[in-house]
């Protein structure tokens, strides 16, 4: 049985979501984005006590809490869940079948599709579809890390530092994280690029 949101309005989220599970993930992204516990608290305006039962499985977040989580950090609602395909622990803790990949999806038109089970290692791997003359944005940005990918199909621009990149179907590419960076489809089809970050930045 779920347990209900202390004095949080809407009623209990339901699922084959397991609160255990659950916490696990909302834990795993807020540590991934680099987001204390006190700032997601202020984001969703949940207390800490509530958030650190829910990290830990002991409450499950009810709709408006979980969706408030999910905004907080970037998601939707559908990232916490899985289908049946990933119940079994073991499988889930070890490969992500095609069908019950997590997706973010971004204004510009990307969309990121999680390949690696989990965000707790030290590596993250994920499948970015770029439609026709999508970008990450007119700014460069930076963290910490490394990332590598190559374009499985279409044309993706890269921008590391001063160096302008235009990378087609094959061709592979890998930096320092910590140079600003920024990409776009200067293409009129859609690019599908695999990509590995390190540490996890989900």
């Amino acid at each position: 049985m779920l347990k209900e949101g202390h004095g949080q309005n809407g009623g209990a989220a339901s699922s084959d979501t397991s609160p255990d599970q659950a916490g696990r993930e909302i834990r795993d992204l807020r540590k991934a984005r680099r987001i204390t516990i006190k700032a997601l608290a202020e984001r969703t305006g949940l207390s800490v006590g509530y958030l650190s039962e829910i990290e830990r499985g002991l409450a499950f977040p009810n709709i408006k809490a979980l969706h408030d989580i999910a905004t907080a950090l970037g998601v939707t609602i559908s990232w916490f869940f899985h289908k049946d395909e990933a119940k079994e622990p073991e499988e889930h803790s070890l490969l992500v079948r095609a069908a019950n990949r997590r997706r973010v999806s971004f204004s510009s038109g990307i969309t990121d599709e999680l390949l690696s089970p989990h965000l707790r290692g030290q590596l993250e791997l994920l499948m970015s579809r770029f439609p026709p003359g999508s970008t990450s944005g007119v700014e460069p940005y930076s963290h910490k890390g490394e990332e590598a990918g190559v374009v499985l199909s279409g044309t993706l621009e890269i921008w590391v530092g001063d160096k302008h990149l235009v990378l087609q179907e094959g061709d592979s590419f890998g930096f320092d994280s910590s140079r600003p960076h920024r990409y776009s489809n200067p293409g009129e089809r859609e690019a599908v690029v695999i990509w590995a970050i390190t540490p996890p930045s989900y």
